[in-house]
């Protein structure tokens, strides 16, 4: 049975994004958030984000400084955490 799983981006942001590629393996549905602060502009983030842009899965953020991820506040990012199975925090 398919898992939903959120990946909850701050600090090592690398690390979670390839992470979170890792984990669209299992065939689970895997959404990225990332929080708080904006995307380092790094070639590991930017082939990273590239990738998981490519898989289609969803990136969203609150913080309005991320380009190309969808915008929520922390209020409506709160409300959707509780529909996943497992929520990874970096």
């Amino acid at each position: 049975m398919q898992k939903k799983i959120a990946v909850l981006v701050r600090d090592g942001q690398g690390e979670a994004l390839r992470m979170s590629l890792g984990l669209i393996l299992v065939d689970d549905l895997v959404d990225v958030y990332v929080l708080d602060r904006k995307l380092q502009a790094t070639e590991e983030t930017a082939l990273h984000l590239e990738t998981l842009k490519e898989m289609e899965m969803q990136i969203r953020t609150n913080c309005r400084d991320n380009e190309g991820m969808e915008y929520l506040p922390n209020e409506e990012i709160a409300r959707k955490l509780p529909q996943y199975d497992h929520i990874l925090a970096y």
